[in-house]
């Protein structure tokens, strides 16, 4: 509390100090206000933004005469001395063309025109935010050339870049401020639920191609840079409030809400703080895919129906087995059994929408203080602490609802002009998050247990068909007797099992997730520029230290939590050569993770830069990346109810433990007993793919049973080589690109199967007798006594993938303007070579992308409008698999500035007229979304 009440204190409490302020004005050349424009002292830290009527006040310790520099996104720069308080400083800039001369810092660690950037790179600054027609900036980085969105929530959209991600996009980085935003126990970034408020937004850039050599291991297919405004010059209270409604054909209307704001103040020139609240809140896209997960055209009527949005329906067993053990207890004439079909039948499920409130939600809150000791920028100190919470789904193996989930960021950094020194640390807790996979299966098993509901149903199929009843009705009847008893979503006696489950850890009774890991991270930069003159040469590293702390609900930690580490250092050197009409630009990074051999990531790339203007600018680069395998892929422990999700670290194998019930006599007698006590290393040592196990269980023929044979697994390799231009052409901007990247070790999921006895074989003996383990694993294999893993692993086939991308933006009458971007990728894998494997690229081949726009279409009046289609394509996931169809999105937003009232209004659609559609195979159809906005200083 003491700490709160200090930065209350220094925040709302200013120092005295000898200042004087001059005021003044900013316009075009159609003398129109220009907001936002950055006006700053010349040798000074002093600044100031002018307001939306393109007035502003600027104080400052500096004596006159002073210079003051004006800028602004769009317009050339302007220096103005100034005289005394009395001068009225009228400013008026010129327009100019910068969508090619906007500064970037991302691509090389150091400032550089994006014309001149060595790889491809998309921006999104102040300006594309006011413009953009999407609900939130986040949701218009879609609009980007090379952005592919996989919503799985409406507060759950992650970023797809070059291909091979799900939700849980673990080859793609997300830093906000220089902070890694992934999760440290899941791996990957959700979404912007601890990132930026829109209102304190500088800048985005995008890097969609492999940065490893530069920013690490998990920069392997894109980052993300999300940069918040200074309070130093940035300073004011800015607000938002927007409100809406979506409309979804399974959810209906709902209201949508989301406001914010941001206080900012420098009170000096040594001093400034600033701090952000956002807070939204809607109706989540109802998640209402019933089509069965595994076979096409099944419906719920089949007996063995697993729906993808349906949970309980998992548990499925042979009617023929449970007639078996019914005999051997003595309940049911042994000639009954003969009654029954050796086939599965699976338990009546619930669907998702009553396993979930359906609410999605987040709140974000940060604060942080900013020291300059010298008052200039040679040295600035930040202390900066983050907040998100809220409520989102995430699919993964199944799906999670993440209730009150909650993340925090602390950072402390030390800034100046050639170096930054910062450490940060993350950590999260689950809150009241839980799988609904489980939430399904245990709210069944509360009012009815497996043994007793499978038990009655082959008890009424027995009677039903003495009774001569057809097969079909038999299954009829049975499922309504097995069903007596059921708990109706809506009652007193389903809410109470309900919270019951989702209250307990444990996966036998209950399905709460629990989480309360974290990350610590460090990392620094130096450039030698004003040291070293002839070229410019930069050195930096990270250090970076997981505790992984699931309780052993998700991890194998149940005896304390798991501690790893990884660190990297870095140098890159930079040379213009040729009248500095080519720019060489050469890196290399070495990496080291706990559990594997260190990585050497090697970049050169070259620009030229052609033409009398050199406005023609040609770039190439090549460069090497790689991944290391996930906290899950080496840590995970975690039972998803048709298999157990095991990470491959040596120690991980065999920390898990687990000890199954043996079904029939002759089980146990090969088992030796009624349970059997297996590690993680039966899962590698022991088993049969489960490829050859579904190929046993259709044909019935021992001899396709293959014995599973894979090592550890092991970071992933990229080679990446790439080609583009930049210019402007006759008033046209034109980006093209094009990309090839080889994978090797691509890092997947492996399905296996393991016997609780015998020992898994290529064809074992089905005639081999008793003392034979291959017969015996067979016989496991036969009577359900087994168990399912998803395993970590490598791929040793190659895998490749290609893309162009185009794009195009022109003024084409007046302020009218166009922009059109397309992008082709495609991928190559030999399945043959490795048919159990999973690539995953979940990419469209073909993807458009298009806007019209117009933010001075008369007084204080903009628009804009734009649209996107994609071609159908493959979704694979370790949930589902299926096919994702083309979508067309159109979504067009007009603005009116009213500068009296220092204000903004902006309404908007989402989605106009167009037809519900889906980026990720199970989750909720993405309908239309309509809101009105304003905004306080914008």
């Amino acid at each position: 509390m003491r700490v709160y009440l200090l930065f209350l204190t220094l925040f709302f409490c200013s120092i005295s100090f000898a200042q004087n302020s001059i005021s003044g004005s900013v316009s075009d050349s159609n003398n129109q206000p220009i907001p936002g424009a950055n006006i700053k002292v010349v040798g000074d830290n002093s600044g100031t933004i002018s307001d939306v009527d393109g007035k502003f006040i600027l104080s400052t310790s500096k004596k006159f005469p002073y210079q003051i520099e004006i800028t602004a996104l769009g317009f050339g720069a302007k220096k103005i001395t100034v005289s005394g308080a009395n001068q009225k400083v009228i400013v008026k800039l010129l327009d100019e063309e910068t969508k090619l001369n906007e500064i970037v810092v991302s691509a090389s660690r150091t400032p550089e025109r994006v014309l001149e950037s060595p790889v491809t790179i998309e921006r999104m600054g102040i300006a594309d935010i006011k413009k953009t027609a999407s609900a939130t900036f986040y949701e218009g980085l879609e609009n980007l050339k090379e952005v592919q969105m996989n919503t799985s929530s409406m507060s759950f959209k992650s970023i797809n870049t070059r291909g091979f991600a799900t939700v849980a996009n673990v080859r793609f980085m997300q830093l906000v401020d220089g902070m890694d935003n992934s999760s440290p126990l899941l791996n990957f970034v959700i979404g912007n639920m601890i990132g930026v408020s829109e209102i304190d937004v500088q800048s985005v850039e995008l890097l969609p191609g492999a940065s490893s050599a530069l920013y690490g291991a998990n920069a392997f297919n894109g980052i993300l840079f999300m940069n918040s405004k200074s309070p130093f010059t940035s300073q004011g209270i800015r607000a938002y409030a927007k409100y809406g409604q979506t409309s979804q054909q399974a959810a209906g209307v709902n209201d949508y809400v989301d406001y914010g704001i941001r206080m900012a103040k420098a009170f000096n020139p040594y001093f400034a703080a600033k701090a952000n609240f956002t807070y939204m809140k809607a109706t989540d896209w109802y998640a209402t895919n019933y089509d069965d997960k595994t076979t096409l055209g099944r419906d719920r009527s089949h007996i063995n129906y697993d729906g993808i949005n349906v949970y309980g329906d998992e548990v499925s067993t042979n009617l023929k087995g449970v007639g078996n053990a019914l005999a051997s207890l003595g309940r049911i004439p042994a000639g009954a059994v003969n009654l029954l079909p050796s086939t599965n039948v699976s338990r009546t499920g619930y669907n998702e929408v009553d396993l979930t409130d359906n609410k999605a939600s987040n709140t974000k809150i940060d604060f942080s203080l900013h020291v300059r000791p010298f008052g200039n920028e040679n040295l600035e100190v930040i202390w900066q602490s983050k907040f998100g919470f809220g409520n989102a789904v995430y699919q993964g193996a199944n799906r999670y609802y993440l209730n009150n989930f909650f993340m925090q960021q602390h950072k402390l950094e030390f800034k100046g002009k050639n170096f930054f020194l910062r450490g940060y640390t993350t950590t999260e807790d689950g809150g009241k998050s839980y799988d609904m996979l489980f939430t399904g299966i245990n709210v069944n098993r509360k009012w009815k247990a497996d043994s007793q509901w499978f038990g009655e149903y082959a008890g009424a199929y027995i009677q039903s068909t003495l009774g001569g009843m057809t097969p079909e009705n038999a299954h009829k009847v049975a499922r309504t007797v097995a069903d007596t008893g059921r708990l109706l979503p809506g009652t007193a006696g389903f809410k109470s099992a309900f919270d019951q489950v989702t209250n307990e850890a444990s996966v036998l009774s209950g399905s709460k997730l629990v989480d309360n890991s974290r990350i610590y991270h460090s990392d620094a930069n130096y450039n030698f520029k004003d040291i070293i003159k002839f070229a410019e040469i930069q050195v930096g590293g990270s250090y970076r230290a997981y505790q992984l702390n699931s309780h052993g609900r998700i991890y194998t930690d149940a005896s304390g939590p798991i501690n790893y580490n990884e660190y990297g250092a870095y140098t890159q050197l930079t040379k213009k050569l040729m009248d500095d009409r080519l720019k060489f630009t050469g890196s290399v990074r070495y990496d080291k993770s706990k559990n594997f051999d260190g990585n050497v990531s090697p970049r050169v790339s070259f620009v030229y830069s052609g033409g009398e203007s050199r406005k023609h600018n040609f770039r190439a680069s090549f460069q090497t990346g790689f991944r290391n395998p996930s906290t899950q892929d080496q840590y995970i422990g975690f039972n998803v109810g048709s298999a157990i999700l095991l990470g491959s670290a040596p120690d991980n194998l065999t920390r898990y433990k687990e000890t199954l019930p043996v079904s029939t006599t002759t089980g146990q007698f090969f088992a030796g007993g009624t349970s059997v006590n297996i590690t993680g290393l039966n899962a590698y040592n022991n088993s049969y793919t489960a490829a050859s196990v579904g190929a046993l269980t259709a044909t019935g023929n021992p001899a396709l049973l293959k014995k599973t044979n894979l090592a550890f697994v092991k970071p992933e390799e990229v080679k990446a080589f790439e080609i583009g231009y930049r210019s402007f052409i006759k008033d046209m901007s034109v980006d093209i690109n094009g990309y090839y990247n080889t994978y090797n070790n691509f890092i997947g999921n492996l399905n296996v199967v393991a016997p609780l006895y015998g020992k898994a074989q290529d064809a074992p003996n089905p005639a081999g007798g008793a003392t034979d383990l291959g017969t015996q694993s067979l016989h496991a294999l036969q009577n359900g006594n087994y168990r399912a893993f998803q395993l970590y692993t490598n791929t040793g086939v190659e895998i490749k993938s290609l893309g162009f991308g185009l794009g195009l933006a022109k003024k084409v009458y007046k302020d009218f303007e166009v922009g059109v971007n397309y992008n082709y990728a495609e991928f190559n894998f030999d399945q043959s070579q490795d048919p159990s494997f999973e690539a995953g690229f979940n990419t469209p081949k073909h993807r458009v992308k298009a806007s019209f726009g117009n933010e001075k279409l008369f007084d204080n009046f903009g628009f804009n409008v734009s649209g996107r289609w994609n071609s159908e394509y493959l979704w694979q996931s370790t949930m589902v698999d299926g096919i994702i169809k083309s979508a067309t999105v159109i979504d067009a937003q007009v603005n009116y500035n009213m500068p009296k009232l220092k204000s903004t209004l902006k309404i908007g659609a989402a989605n106009i007229g167009g037809k519900e559609y889906t980026q990720v195979l199970g989750a909720g159809s993405i309908g239309q979304q309509y809101f009105a906005s304003w905004t306080i200083n914008p």
